[in-house]
């Protein structure tokens, strides 16, 4: 007698948004497979669609809102989670009600971020699951670190959700709540798992990094039998000790510069994590940053920065900008020009202030108009371009180890990497191009060794040897 199998339910699957979101899609797609459910990136054919939306800029929730619709269209069965998912509307009886649900009331449910347990219950109700299997038998996955959504050669480590911060501008901390850290013991549990599944590149977030283990009064915690404090610099030495044996990388984001960070740059100047910091300055004015509420001093950060230098000459420091906040003076932003022209800041991003619905900063005196704020941003990433290019020029006729990304047909026609100053998506890559030599072979997600030999734009090219 022929068994008759019924074809395991199918769940199309779309994450928006930063790394951080992404971590929480990765959960998400992790236990769909451990109980038997099949995913796919696209709406048609599946049973239902999760749509995981950012709601953080006006930009990223029209492009939530504008998916979702899709979906709606497309399948008809939604269920909706991430940041944009804890936007409220309305005062008094409709404060309860969804942003998401008002513009499209026909979706199947709405959740917050890192809200793993209500979208299961949500699918559950809506198409039931097949089995139960274990958690390690889930194909595709890194063991105990679950599915990840990069390729397979690097993935991102949460190891906090949320933020005690309240940046005038921010509303992370109304959609993801005050800083919770992960258990130090957990989250190196995971970072084994992914060195050991071949990750060469592991990439550490959170929305502030530098803050790790506040809410915990850096607790002690026990790992491989020995205790570990929950802090940052522990964690960073640990994590070093486990990359080393697979030759990996440790790259560090979201770091706010505290000076308990200059205990992290020896690390780095000895290799045990990338010498590499990604901190949020956001401006360089104090009156600016006063206003901003950010953390940490702003007109100390030259200093910081040269201090950095000079423990560990080889660091990059990536960043982003805000131009035209509120009130913004054309001084104060000549300011932040001149402090970008100095730090030599190596990479860097910058935001037209956007009026975020929610976010304190709307309610300062000063608004500036639309087009001043882009002229602004356009200002500001002409002399950040101008420095970045500068910088990459240096390193003409330098070696560097570089991560392979891309090399079709075993890069003899050339490939695409990163070096150590290139994050992915968000910084410049390496091209590439043929090796000098026949017997040379790429193959992405490995090192190779290559020249730099000229810069295109914000990239680097180099000749792999």
């Amino acid at each position: 007698m022929t068994e008759i199998t019924t074809p395991a339910p199918r769940v199309g699957f779309v994450s928006l948004g930063c790394p951080k979101a992404l971590t929480d899609s990765e959960l998400i797609l992790t236990q769909l497979s451990a109980e038997g459910y099949t995913t796919s990136k696209t709406f048609e054919g599946a049973d239902l669609v999760i749509v995981n939306t950012c709601g953080f800029i006006d930009d990223a929730v029209k492009e939530s809102l504008d998916t979702i619709g899709e979906a709606l269209a497309v399948n008809g069965k939604v269920i909706v989670t991430g940041c944009l998912g804890a936007r409220k509307i309305g005062t008094g009886p409709d404060e309860s009600e969804t942003l998401v649900k008002h513009l499209h009331p026909s979706v199947l449910a709405v959740t917050g971020p890192q809200a793993t347990q209500e979208v299961m219950d949500a699918v559950h109700t809506h198409l039931p699951k097949p089995h139960d299997p274990f958690l390690d038998l889930v194909p595709g996955a890194f063991g105990e670190a679950g599915i990840k959504l990069t390729p397979r050669h690097y993935a991102y480590l949460k190891i906090s959700e949320g933020c005690n911060h309240r940046c005038s501008f921010c509303i992370i901390p109304s959609m993801r709540g005050d800083l919770v850290s992960r258990p130090i013991g957990e989250v190196l549990k995971e970072a084994r798992a992914l060195f050991e599944g071949g990750v060469k590149e592991l990439l550490i977030i959170s929305q502030d990094t530098s803050a790790y283990g506040v809410d915990l009064k850096y607790r002690t915690g026990f790992w491989d039998g020995r205790p570990v404090k929950t802090r940052l610099l522990e964690l960073a030495q640990a994590l070093g000790e486990l990359a080393a044996p697979h030759g990996a990388w440790v790259r560090l984001h979201y770091v706010y510069p505290y000076p308990h960070v200059d205990e992290v740059i020896p690390l780095m100047a000895s290799g045990r994590v990338l010498p590499y910091l990604d901190v949020p300055f956001q401006h360089s004015h104090p009156d600016v940053l006063r206003r901003m509420k950010r953390p940490a001093s702003g007109e100390k950060n030259l200093e910081r920065i040269a201090r950095w230098r000079q423990m560990c000459p080889e660091i990059v420091i990536r960043s982003t900008f805000i131009a035209g906040f509120p009130g913004e003076t054309e001084a104060e932003f000549e300011h932040l020009l001149d402090f970008m022209r100095e730090a030599r800041i190596d990479r860097a991003g910058c935001f037209a202030y956007s009026p975020v619905e929610g976010a304190a900063a709307n309610d300062l005196p000063g608004m500036l108009p639309p087009e001043l704020r882009e002229e602004r941003r356009a200002r500001f990433m002409q002399v950040a371009e101008e420095v970045s290019t500068a910088k990459l020029r240096e390193r003409i006729g330098a070696t560097m180890q570089v991560l392979v990304d891309s090399a079709p047909a075993l890069g003899r026609r050339g490939g695409v990497g990163r070096s150590y100053a290139d994050a992915p998506e968000i910084d410049g890559t390496v091209q590439l191009l043929p090796p000098e030599k026949i017997s040379k072979t790429l193959k992405a997600g490995e090192f190779t060794r290559a020249r730099i030999v000229g810069t295109q734009g914000h990239d680097l090219v180099a000749v792999p040897i």
